[in-house]
């Protein structure tokens, strides 16, 4: 396997890994694994993100960019991502109860897989659509919303008190509407440009 590929396929491993890692201590009411689940969460999740950059520059020094790999990299982002998003509809906290609300998650799904039958059908007429500047803005906020509402949770799961904890919670929420709205501007911008292409 390309080293490249290598990397991405360590996402994809980790997804599952992740969503367990979250939701055990959730269903086990288990302390103790919330205290170890809480350490551990934060440094594996920045890991296999950096992979992200891994990838593709490995890809682009030792020439095995492809149009296999322009789409397995985005297909390991979008479940890495949605699994992170999914715990993030529940919470330790009965304060919080979720950092994302479930709608928002319902409708990032739909425009993922969207996007990744609009990649299938440009495959089949022999075209690979790469990641283009829209969507790359959509993984960052996407990235840093994930990464804020996992800190809030480690936090909580340290039993550690959180003075403006709702005020938090509002800001997580702010930071996911952003990413729905992102994700549908940079939808719109890839079917308009799988439309030129294919004409």
């Amino acid at each position: 396997m390309k080293l490249s590929n290598t990397f991405t396929t360590m996402r994809l491993v980790f997804a599952p890994i992740f969503f367990l890692l979250y939701n055990i201590p959730l269903w086990t009411h288990s302390e103790l694994l919330c205290k170890i689940s809480s350490f551990i969460m934060l440094p594996l999740l920045a890991i296999f993100e950096l992979t992200d950059y891994f990838d593709g520059y490995f890809a682009r020094k030792n020439g095995e960019v492809s149009d296999f790999g322009k789409l397995f990299d985005p297909f390991a982002d979008v479940i890495l991502n949605l699994t992170v998003f999914l715990c993030a509809t529940q919470s330790v906290s009965p304060k919080i109860s979720t950092y994302m609300p479930l709608v928002i998650f319902v409708f990032i799904l739909y425009r993922e897989f969207s996007m990744n039958f609009i990649r299938m059908i440009a495959v089949s007429k022999g075209v690979a659509i790469a990641a283009r500047k829209g969507g790359k803005i959509k993984t960052v906020f996407y990235i840093t919303s994930g990464f804020f509402a996992l800190l809030i949770e480690s936090l909580l799961r340290l039993n550690i008190d959180l003075p403006y904890l709702m005020q938090f919670k509002v800001v997580a929420v702010i930071l996911f509407s952003i990413c729905l709205l992102l994700s549908y501007i940079s939808f719109i911008d890839y079917i308009k440009t799988f439309c030129k292409i294919l004409k």
